[in-house]
């Protein structure tokens, strides 16, 4: 049956017509720009908001922890809350999920605007990141429970666009409204921004899991404490080190309500994360190959520029401009990507291909050195955007084929999850190996520190250089090996079962063929 007789056969309110296929593509088209919106603006807020901090810090003082949780705030209350504001969705309503993360995002930002304190500014910003947890969960269960076949491709082809839009150029935009106007002016930005979002939700259907049980409240608090733990562990292995108490407490912490989690959902018969979804299937595939993008692409992303400043002869600009190599393919890339598949080629061998190339970008990027231009440097940088512009393309739209839809929420909001999680870990990760590597050849934790934050000035430079430059090209054989070994294991989940026809509602008119 196809998506417009399917939108034919909605239920619609007692008395009225089934709409017309032209009405049905409307409402289609409305629905997508509305949570294409907000998979702009939460991601602009992530990667923007750091450029602000130090006009911040003069504007109301505050200690550097205390600063660095208006970022941190944002991503953590984000990331830990996704799959639960998917789950919500499935019980309540994703539209409703949807519009009142919106709601808080706006306000909060408002707020944020507003603080008088630094304090303040960080639990504005924590409400932020909530309210961006609905948006981003809400957002993708709407638009798999609104599109199917090949609409859902192309849908979720332009939320890898989108969201490599508001994180490649969310520091350009928030660097030059802070420049202008001040940082205030840039949440105030955000904020109105968000209004439109907001103005957005009246167009959307709701929609939600046929059967509704109570809401799984002892497994959302296991899961929201474990990964608090693991996150803010991990966070503090750069200052502290590996073995410190303070770090091995909290991840043991998150591992064991981790633990408490699985057995609770295990116990559950309305569980916040069916466990079912992780038993080795395509959608575990498609699970795994969200986390290998994060780990194959952001440390290089956020480092290299760094390096490029502190070890070689690059200013920020030029470190900026060379930085597109990486980040332009992936807003050029989803849509096609999204295309091939619809025309028939296989989403388990364009994975694939997209895992190597991450791998073979991070294996080709040990090109790196002090005296690298940009010569030397733009095919790996492009090697690894165009793999993540594949992946951007693929991961959403094909793991939802493989959901039943009454855990369409869930799904989206542990893809998110996932997702953000692993963005914060292996951002942490990657500059406490750097750190790690080098303190036993530079002198210490807190000169290799410097030496990781670019700063080359407290001993012999070319020394300094060649020990940062080891441990680059030691972490990026260990991004390759990782990449490798999780592109097999993706190959074969993904090809291990069929799809999940959907029957849980209508699927809207097909989105307008590109081209």
């Amino acid at each position: 049956m196809s998506a417009s007789q399917k939108l034919d056969q909605a239920e619609v309110p007692s008395g009225a017509e089934s709409p017309p296929d032209s009405g049905g593509r409307v409402r289609a088209a409305l629905t997508l720009g509305s949570v294409l919106l907000g998979y702009l603006i939460v991601p602009m807020a992530m990667s923007g908001t750091s450029v602000a901090l130090p006009r911040i810090a003069a504007d109301l003082g505050g200690s550097g922890g205390a600063l660095q949780w208006v970022v941190t705030g944002y991503f953590l209350a984000a990331s830990c809350l996704m799959l639960i504001a998917g789950s919500l969705g499935d019980l309540f309503g994703r539209r409703r999920i949807f519009a009142v993360g919106a709601v808080l995002y706006v306000v909060s930002t408002a707020a944020a605007a507003f603080a008088p304190h630094v304090l303040v500014l960080d639990a504005a910003r924590t409400l932020s990141g909530v309210g961006a947890a609905g948006v981003m969960a809400g957002g993708g269960a709407i638009l798999g429970s609104t599109f199917e076949g090949p609409a859902r491709t192309r849908a979720f082809a332009m939320v890898g666009t989108t969201v490599g839009v508001g994180l490649a150029f969310g520091p350009t935009f928030a660097g030059w409204l802070v420049s202008a106007l001040g940082w205030r002016a840039m949440f105030g930005a955000f904020a109105g921004v968000g209004l439109l979002l907001v103005a957005g939700t009246l167009v959307l259907r709701e929609s939600a899991a046929e059967h509704r049980p109570r809401f799984d409240l002892p497994g959302t608090i296991a899961f929201v404490l474990g990964i608090i733990g693991l996150m803010y562990g991990t966070n503090q292995v750069a200052s502290a080190g590996w073995t410190s108490p303070r770090v091995l407490g909290c991840l043991a912490a998150g591992l064991v309500m981790l633990a408490v989690f699985v057995a609770l959902e295990r116990r559950s018969d309305h569980p916040v994360l069916d466990l079912a979804l992780l038993r080795g299937g395509p959608f575990t595939g498609w699970l795994l190959a969200a986390l290998t993008t994060a780990v194959g692409t952001v440390g290089v992303l956020v480092y290299l520029p760094t390096y490029l400043q502190g070890a070689g002869d690059f200013s920020a600009g030029d470190a900026g401009t060379l930085m597109l190599a990486m980040t332009l393919p992936v807003l050029a890339v989803p849509p096609l990507a999204g295309k091939l598949v619809n025309q028939g080629m296989s989403a388990r061998l364009l994975i694939t291909l997209a895992i190597a190339l991450i791998a073979g970008g991070n294996a080709w990027m040990t090109v790196l050195a002090p005296e690298s231009g940009a010569a030397q440097l733009i095919g790996p940088l492009v090697l690894i955007g165009v793999g993540n512009g594949l992946a951007a393309a693929l991961i959403d739209a094909q793991a939802m084929e493989h959901v039943a839809p009454d855990r369409i929420g869930m799904a989206s909001g542990l893809l998110n999850t996932a997702r953000g999680g692993a963005n914060a870990l292996v951002l942490a990760v990657f500059g406490a190996a750097l750190i790690s590597l080098m303190q036993s050849e530079v002198g210490g934790r807190e000169q290799a520190g410097r030496v990781a934050a670019g700063d080359l000035d407290g001993g012999s430079r070319a020394f300094l250089a060649e020990q940062y430059t080891d441990a680059w090209h030691a972490v990026l054989w260990t991004v390759t090996a990782l990449c490798v070994l999780s592109g097999l294991m993706i190959h074969r989940l993904v090809g291990s079962g069929r799809p999940v026809s959907s029957t849980a509602g209508p699927a809207e008119t097909a989105l307008p063929e590109e081209g």
